[in-house]
């Protein structure tokens, strides 16, 4: 039985229903599928981390926490920006604690973006940029990254950039592609973007997950890009909690004024229990440097036992995921292909369709390698199995 609403809404998203990240994720229960879809880990956290949560409610940390977060935990984070990438972020007026780092994004778009702007961003992408940009009365402005290398195309940067453009958002390491900036494309951005009013909204979630002794090009490497930059990154997907939902978010202190009018109403304060264990867990910083070669070994590791598979593995530089591509084997829509594993092999992929407002279907899957051991190799065996024809 359900309540009848005696109202008519008016939907302001009226494009946005069931994704197929929700009929994946049915799909896959119903056929007990292999979960390399889903970008969240299937291991536990350490313990101490966990500790650290209940040692704080224990302590009575269970009311309201600061606004813009626990001080200790804001001065973590900055000295960790110092020491990693060399700008000095305010731990009073330039650090916020979000209660994920989706709010950070939805924060700092809602912000710094006033109808009738214009926001560049990037697709494929992460599929919450764009209707956030609507919901502000603005018009997100999709550029397509080349294919396969996943690379920004900076002349059509420059000639999408009009009088309206507001904000680019950047994300690096990339979700879905598993690919980088470089120090060439900051300069290409700095350049774009200099004796310009944009905003740079950078969702740098993966930033501790850079391959092969890469360094993570962000934004507050850059001097003059950290000084119109707002930084989102994830406790959650540093430390294996995506569920804690706490993010952060630092900025110049002028934007991340109006970042927090948004955020002290939005949701005022992140759980704090929470921030209290990150806030002592973050003393180590092993906790962070020791990250990027934990995900390399997962990465060689579905690599390697993808080798004899028949599908095409493109390079990851980063993230918690790689490509795989199918089309010289099958010409099925990539939102087929992925049904087809799941009810013939047992294992749940994403297609990369899912992540283009127009569904360009490059016959590409994502798959996740943040999983455990036992979970890469019995997905991998079951990718193995696809058929080819």
């Amino acid at each position: 039985m359900t309540v009848h609403a005696s109202v008519t809404p008016r939907t302001r998203l009226p494009d946005v229903g069931t994704t197929i990240f929700t009929v994946i994720g049915e799909l896959s229960a119903r056929h007990n599928a292999i979960n390399l879809s889903q970008g969240a880990p299937n291991f536990a956290c350490d313990p101490q981390l966990a500790a650290g949560v209940t040692r704080a409610m224990a302590g009575g940390h269970n009311q309201y926490a600061p606004m813009t977060g626990l001080p200790l935990l804001r001065t973590r984070i900055a000295d960790k920006i110092a020491d990693l990438y060399g700008t000095r972020y305010d731990a009073d007026s330039e650090v916020l604690v979000t209660a994920s780092a989706s709010q950070g994004l939805y924060s700092a778009i809602s912000g710094l973006v006033h109808p009738g702007d214009e926001v560049i961003y990037f697709e494929p992408s992460f599929d919450s940029y764009a209707p956030i940009v609507r919901l502000q009365g603005a018009t997100p402005v999709a550029i397509k990254l080349t294919v396969p290398d996943f690379s920004v195309n900076w002349d059509e940067v420059q000639a999408a950039i009009t009088p309206r453009t507001r904000m680019i958002i950047i994300n690096t390491p990339h979700n879905p592609s598993g690919q980088v900036f470089s120090a060439d494309d900051l300069q290409q951005l700095a350049s774009l973007t200099r004796n310009t009013d944009i905003v740079i909204l950078s969702d740098e979630v993966y930033e501790h997950v850079v391959f092969d002794g890469a360094p993570h090009c962000g934004m507050a490497t850059h001097p003059q890009l950290a000084e119109r930059s707002v930084i989102v990154s994830s406790f959650g997907k540093t430390y294996h909690v995506t569920g804690w939902r706490v993010g952060y978010c630092v900025a110049p202190a002028a934007l991340m004024a109006e970042i927090c009018k948004v955020h002290q109403f939005l949701m005022f304060a992140a759980d704090t229990p929470m921030q209290y264990a990150f806030a002592d867990y973050m003393a180590d910083p092993q906790s962070w440097l020791s990250l990027a070669a934990f995900y390399q070994r997962k990465r060689d590791l579905l690599q390697s036992l993808l080798a004899d598979s028949p599908l095409n593995l493109l390079p990851s530089r980063g993230s918690f995921f790689l490509l795989a591509e199918y089309g010289h084997f099958r010409r099925e829509a990539d939102s087929e292909m992925v049904k087809r594993l799941i009810v013939e092999c047992g294992v749940a992929t994403i297609p990369l369709s899912a992540f283009y407002t127009d569904g360009t279907d490059n016959k590409l899957i994502r798959l996740s390698f943040a999983k455990d051991e036992a979970t890469l190799r019995a997905g991998a065996a079951a990718l193995c199995r696809v058929q080819t024809r």
